[in-house]
């Protein structure tokens, strides 16, 4: 089944590198391409993407927030940040906001396609600094009175090699399971993390969840 993919880009040039690679690729529908946040919440509604590419640094409005605001109207799009280099504290902000994995500008066009295909089979890509800024949060939000919001034993195994470097096929083996099941503990973390970030901002702002 063809993967609708769009972009929100603000480099002219590299907006119209990934708009070929996306063209290329057979599995891919590329549907249309936004030169900011704010084009991409006018537009990208209606374009119905099952995932965007987005710049994690936009004129205006951030990546960051546009994933806010996208994720409210469309809550089973999946969105992979763009970034430069590994800016870490983006990227782990971006996350927290719903985003649902990275990838590097600078990633050839073989390990674009491949993250897109591993977030439409429920991954999350994600590096071992990344991981380890993860577990350092729910060490710090501390255990939740919801058990659902809380990590499984297992999730927190799976994190734990994340975050010491093991790719998801090495985790794999090393657990006994399959590599969709390591997908899928890492699809849970993230949206763990997503829901415990949006009641400690309610908690603080003393407002109600969007």
């Amino acid at each position: 089944m063809l993967k609708k993919v769009a972009i929100v880009e603000d480099d002219r040039g590299l907006r119209e590198q990934l708009g070929q690679i996306l063209r290329a690729a057979p599995d891919v529908r590329f549907v249309g391409a936004c030169a900011s946040a704010e084009e991409a919440l006018e537009r990208i509604p209606a374009l119905q993407p099952d995932v965007v590419l987005m710049d994690i640094k936009l004129p205006g409005m951030s990546g960051i927030d546009c994933v806010v605001h996208l994720k409210r109207a469309l809550p089973s799009l999946q969105v992979l940040m763009l970034t430069v280099y590994e800016d870490s504290e983006r990227i782990f902000r971006a996350l927290k906001a719903g985003a649902d994995g990275y990838l590097l500008k600078s990633s050839p066009p073989e390990l674009l396609l491949e993250a897109i295909d591993d977030v439409r089979r429920g991954g999350a890509p994600m590096s071992s600094h990344i991981a380890r800024k993860v577990v350092r949060h729910f060490h710090l939000v501390g255990p939740s009175p919801e058990e659902s919001q809380n990590l499984s034993p297992r999730e927190q195994e799976v994190l734990r090699l994340l975050s010491a470097g093991y790719i998801y096929k090495e985790i794999s083996d090393q657990l006994g399971i399959g590599i969709e099941t390591v997908r899928t503990y890492v699809k849970n973390i993230c949206e763990k993390m997503h829901v415990r970030n949006r009641v400690e901002a309610v908690a603080k702002h003393g407002g109600k969840a969007a």
